[in-house]
């Protein structure tokens, strides 16, 4: 029976995940864990580099709060140490270093806002700094020879600015190792994280067995992309949607995904099944579905969950009213667009060119840094933003520029 509960929780957690190092040493640890009846430490750590969780960091805290509900501790580690470091994750450049009031001031919001995902009940939240400030030089020299310089700079972005001649500092070697930390302070058993943490996670791996554990499982989930479904979603890039914005803001945000993300977003952010997310897709495609109502169902659905079943329909109102009321022209130009076929992605910049409505790119994406563009009615203000090509879709530039985009099939 517990041999046959152990593989049901594999298969569970292992759901939605992008890698799992092992479900070998996931099953065991589960096994160990039922035949004990001790629950397995499970930890997420989170460096608050900005106020405010969004929708990026959901993706992992979902997957954090169905360890919970299986019955395993769970450890929200809020890095108020690490933060003062700056994890060099992903970056070309070293990052600036926050101050520990930037610091704190971030932490007590992801305190806070952590309860909207997990049981504050049953969630162990502890600060690193608790752990990594009273360690002296001598204990930092020991951790340092846990690890070699050449496994760190395998590490994809270590490694290209190592090759490409820039900058990398000493103190940026000293995260992951921090970190790594985290897991022997708490004897973790899991840890989890997006993919760009894959690092970071397997370090923890390998220094466990240095302080006489056994190492974590690694379980990694996807990076969420942002409002541009382009670049990961992320506060600097302002490509966000915070689980505190206000219900209109949040709808109207997930309302300017591209259609192309919305899959993604009912299977990483609401959790729905690969099957049931493949019917949507089919019925997308026959056109039984459409793309329009399907995301103001996704946006509805995100709102009810961070605030309340009224303030979702309140909000789709809301959308529904600015739409409709929109000045729009009966006859409207039709352009026709031979670059790329419907459901194929475009820059929106590059469409706005194509049709006529901007005389330049660079004029273009003046236009969408001050959000004078929409498709089919939803404000657009990045940049960067794509969308898919749709037969018929609606762009608009200003207050009186129209023109109803028309794409090969």
């Amino acid at each position: 029976m517990e041999n046959l509960e152990a593989k049901r929780q594999v298969e569970i957690l292992g759901d939605r995940a992008e890698t799992l190092v092992t479900p070998e040493d996931l099953y065991e640890k589960i096994k160990v864990s039922l035949e004990t009846k001790r629950p397995m430490k499970v930890k997420l750590g989170v460096d608050p580099s900005a106020p405010d969780l969004h929708l990026g960091h959901v993706v992992v805290m979902k997957k954090l709060r169905e360890f919970q509900e299986l019955g395993h501790e769970i450890y929200f580690v809020i890095g108020d140490f690490t933060g003062m470091i700056g994890d060099p994750s992903g970056r070309s450049t070293t990052r600036r270093q926050l101050s520990r009031e930037e610091v704190q001031a971030n932490a007590e919001t992801y305190r806070d806002q952590a309860t909207l995902i997990l049981d504050p009940q049953k969630t162990h939240t502890v600060f690193n700094s608790s752990w990594l400030t009273p360690m002296n030089f001598v204990d930092v020299i020991k951790l340092g020879s846990r690890f070699t310089v050449a496994r760190m700079l395998e590490r994809d972005d270590f490694r290209k600015r190592y090759e490409g001649g820039l900058p990398i500092g000493v103190h940026e070697f000293m995260y992951p190792l921090a970190q790594a930390y985290d897991s022997v302070a708490i004897g973790a058993d899991v840890e989890l994280g997006g993919t760009d943490q894959t690092f970071n996670l397997l370090v923890g791996r390998a220094i466990q067995p240095e302080y006489g554990q056994k190492p974590q499982v690694c379980l990694t989930l996807p990076i969420l992309a942002g409002l541009d479904g382009v670049q990961k979603m992320s506060k600097s890039l302002g490509n966000y949607v915070a689980v505190k914005d206000e219900p209109n803001e949040m709808f109207g945000k997930i309302m300017s995904i591209p259609d192309a993300q919305m899959s993604t977003y009912y299977r990483l952010v609401l959790t729905k099944s690969r099957a049931w997310v493949e019917a949507l897709e089919a019925d997308l495609k026959s056109g039984k579905a459409h793309p329009m109502d399907a995301k103001m169902a996704l946006a509805g659905e995100i709102v009810k969950e961070f605030h309340d079943a009224a303030a979702a329909e309140a909000a789709k109102s809301e959308f529904l009213r600015v739409f409709r009321e929109r000045e729009i022209p009966t006859e409207i130009q039709e352009i026709f667009v031979d670059e790329g076929k419907e459901g194929d992605q475009i820059g929106l910049a590059r469409l706005v060119c194509l049709t006529g409505l901007a005389s330049s790119s660079s004029e273009a994406r003046r236009l969408l840094k001050g959000g004078a563009v929409r498709v089919d009615g939803i404000k657009q203000s990045l940049e960067s933003a794509t969308v898919t090509l749709s037969d018929g879709m609606l762009l608009q530039v200003g207050k009186r520029r129209f023109c109803k985009v028309r794409v090969g099939r």
